[in-house]
């Protein structure tokens, strides 16, 4: 477990395989991508308050979104006060880091989004083959995985456009930040029984921000791009869709002879929960190219509409997922042997789906629980301490 609370892994393979990225489809990068793609190599000096080694990633694409690994960086908590460090968040384009600079106070949220997006990706993906694992001492930080325009790299999109609103919207409506504060525009008349009070948070102004930041990179004429805006506005659009009013009762022994209420976001394991079934019924869709006075232009079309023809709150892609059954350096799977598996279950948590076929092994674990707890009035609980074994399945 990283100190940023994120699983991580050292990533296994040889790095040279990460040089053959950007000759997948046949382009030169700066064709494919518009601009020249940002190189790194082992000799680059970094800033030295940069919390990672480019050795492990020589190189890497411009498109990709380097600058998720603000969510392993310790020090970007410090971004307020210290502008400087825009410059060395690495990935940035000319717009973020312009962004960065001009709204300085807001970086330490955009940072705390991407992290509570991606701690989200590992807890709804935590039974799965592909767990969301993120890669240590690498910039890429969920490596080749998300090159392809799979499922994965959608909900990981999604996710985590979805938590840098999330978390701007939150420090926005605990005045952490002087730009922004509650939303006074949508209270309406108050209802039966209750007023307005407290903080309505402000999910527009969020939104907002992870628009203007998240999609800066997302502007070239490509299926990618256009696959990459969908699904980033998709997660946006789950906490604008489930905005809720919160109330709060005032009165001797809460008898609620008041009541005040504001507009909240939703907790945000609900919108990982709905991302989540969006993912399982995600549409595949199909590349077209259209030549227009600028050049030619990629569209995705759904494959088949006849069907199901998504809509802006569903999530898209057009390449097939790996079964990340084994270790490949190509797709950045890491294979699924040791991992802990469920006997009991028929889903793909279970050892028969998760362990590919190849079986399990079972080991007993001794481990030390508070037991037979006691309630003493008033007012403590005492509880001893017990041994209890248990059986562990993990994937040969």
């Amino acid at each position: 477990m990283d100190p940023a609370g994120l699983t991580v892994k050292p990533w296994p393979f040889d790095t040279g395989s990460t040089e053959a990225w950007g000759r997948k489809r046949g382009h030169s990068e700066a064709d494919l991508w518009g601009w020249e793609p940002v190189v790194y190599s082992n000799s680059l000096s970094l800033s030295p308050t940069l919390p990672f080694s480019v050795s492990q990633c020589s190189r890497v694409l411009g498109g990709y979104p380097i600058w998720w690994s603000l969510a392993l960086g310790q020090q970007y908590s410090t971004l307020g006060s210290q502008p400087i460090l825009c410059s060395s968040i690495p990935g940035l384009v000319p717009k973020q880091l312009r962004f960065c600079r001009n709204y300085i106070e807001i970086m330490p949220s955009v940072a705390e989004g991407v992290k509570l997006g991606i701690q989200e990706c590992q807890h709804q993906f935590r039974g799965r083959r592909w767990n969301c694992t993120t890669i240590k001492n690498n910039l890429a930080i969920f490596g080749p995985v998300l090159d392809k325009a799979t499922r994965e790299s959608a909900f990981v999109h999604a996710i985590a456009s979805a938590g840098v609103a999330y978390a701007v919207t939150r420090s926005c409506a605990e005045g952490t930040s002087t730009m922004c504060g509650c939303d006074s525009h949508h209270k309406g008349p108050p209802g039966e029984g209750w007023k307005w009070g407290g903080c309505s948070e402000d999910a527009e102004f969020g939104v907002l921000v992870s628009r203007e930041f998240a999609d800066a990179r997302e502007n070239r004429p490509d299926a990618r791009s256009a696959m990459n805006r969908h699904n980033n506005e998709a997660g946006r659009m789950t906490i604008l869709e489930n905005m809720h009013l919160r109330c709060k009762c005032h009165g001797l022994s809460g008898s609620c002879e008041v009541k005040t209420c504001w507009w909240a976001q939703p907790d945000f394991r609900m919108l990982g929960d709905y991302l989540k079934d969006k993912y399982d019924s995600a549409s595949e869709m199909v590349v077209e190219k259209h030549r227009e006075s600028r050049g030619w232009v990629e569209t995705l079309r759904a494959k088949y509409a006849f069907f199901k023809h998504p809509t802006e709150r569903d999530l898209v892609y057009y390449e097939g997922s790996p079964n990340f059954c084994e270790p490949n350096p190509e797709t950045g799977s890491f294979g699924t042997r040791d991992r802990v598996c469920n006997v009991s279950s028929h889903g793909i948590e279970g050892c028969d789906l998760l362990c590919c076929g190849r079986g399990h092994n079972t080991r007993t674990e001794k481990r030390k629980e508070k037991c037979h707890c006691v309630f003493h009035w008033c007012c403590y609980v005492s509880c001893q301490e017990c041994t209890r074994i248990y059986d562990v399945h993990t994937c040969k």
